[in-house]
């Protein structure tokens, strides 16, 4: 049996809750998470900036150098791919991503601990 029949998917958002450049912040368990949008994509990534946690869904996306989407935290710039968690500085993966995937209208994540 492959674990993959053991996931578990947890409803978070309706897609039209998040517009495309834009994000919603929601809570799952113990975790505080980010999900945006950009364009066709969806992310989840932790909420709370590896700086001094900051809130990540009220930071603006850009395009990295390499062209890769990031979020920049509103209160001190820490800048992360929002597919990978790195930092684009010191290109460390400072923050947890997760799963995500559009289901027909809802948006759902998974959060493995």
């Amino acid at each position: 049996m492959d674990s993959q029949s053991h996931t578990t998917w947890i409803d978070v958002a309706d897609a039209a809750e998040i517009p495309d450049g834009c994000a919603k912040e929601v809570v799952v368990g113990q975790w505080v998470i980010a999900v945006f949008c950009d364009g066709d994509d969806y992310y989840a990534i932790d909420g709370m900036c590896a700086h001094q946690g900051g809130p990540i869904a009220k930071g603006q996306l850009s395009k990295t150098d390499r062209g890769l989407t990031c979020v920049t935290c509103p209160w001190h710039g820490w800048q992360y791919e929002l597919a990978t968690g790195i930092q684009t500085v010191n290109h460390q993966p400072l923050q947890r991503v997760f799963p995500v995937r559009r289901s027909g209208d809802r948006i759902e994540i998974r959060v493995d601990e």
